[in-house]
């Protein structure tokens, strides 16, 4: 059986537009670290390295390459976790400027794919697709545990009043969040959506008080 995220794993990918209380998994993901504005240009070449190994996984059986226990799947869509730069939180300076944001993008990869294949895959890429940021291309287990999350619709610029309700439903099920950064999912191409229809699955950490 195929395995498609949007209709075995719906609680984790496709959530409902009112903030919802879940706990997460850890999932398998090559990720790769970056800083800077991601409306500029050097945003897309961090999305592109990601989706050349994820289809690289994806057509392993044509190349020869998959694993004994490889099974017909959907791409997972594209994942970021935002925060700021160090030198940023440090100024503590409450004024917003995306220059200041880090963030590690990421694509999950199904449970077949170990660190051996991944390491495979990368090396494989890089000989057919030589690029500089496979270098800094990483593959592990991510936990996110205990979170909030909720689906917006819109343009990202209004992504904060999503965030408020998701701030205030914490407080009234008496949870905090440990740490500030933020889980984003893609569920809409910006180059092929307009503003108000994009989809992104907005997510954070909460502890019980």
């Amino acid at each position: 059986m195929k395995l498609d995220w949007k209709k075995q794993e719906k609680k984790y990918y496709l959530p409902k537009t009112e903030p919802e209380l879940l706990e997460i998994p850890g999932f398998r993901y090559f990720s790769v670290k970056g800083e800077g504005n991601p409306n500029d240009d050097f945003f897309a070449d961090y999305i592109k390295v990601l989706y050349s190994l994820a289809y690289a996984v994806k057509m392993s059986p044509k190349s020869g390459n998959a694993p004994n226990n490889y099974c017909e799947y959907t791409v997972y869509p594209l994942e970021g976790i935002w925060d700021l730069k160090d030198d940023a939180k440090k100024s503590g300076n409450h004024l917003f400027d995306k220059n200041d944001l880090a963030f590690n993008l990421m694509i999950r990869q199904p449970d077949f794919v170990t660190s051996d294949l991944a390491e495979e895959i990368i090396r494989i890429t890089l000989k057919k697709k030589p690029d500089k940021l496979l270098g800094k291309v990483v593959f592990g287990t991510i936990t996110d545990g205990l979170c909030i999350q909720m689906l917006h619709t819109g343009p990202y610029d209004t992504e904060p009043e999503s965030f408020s309700r998701m701030e205030e439903f914490a407080i009234s099920k008496r949870l905090i969040r440990p740490v500030l950064y933020h889980r984003e999912i893609y569920l809409s191409d910006a180059r092929k959506t307009a503003p108000e229809k994009l989809r992104t699955v907005l997510r954070f950490k909460v502890n019980r008080s």
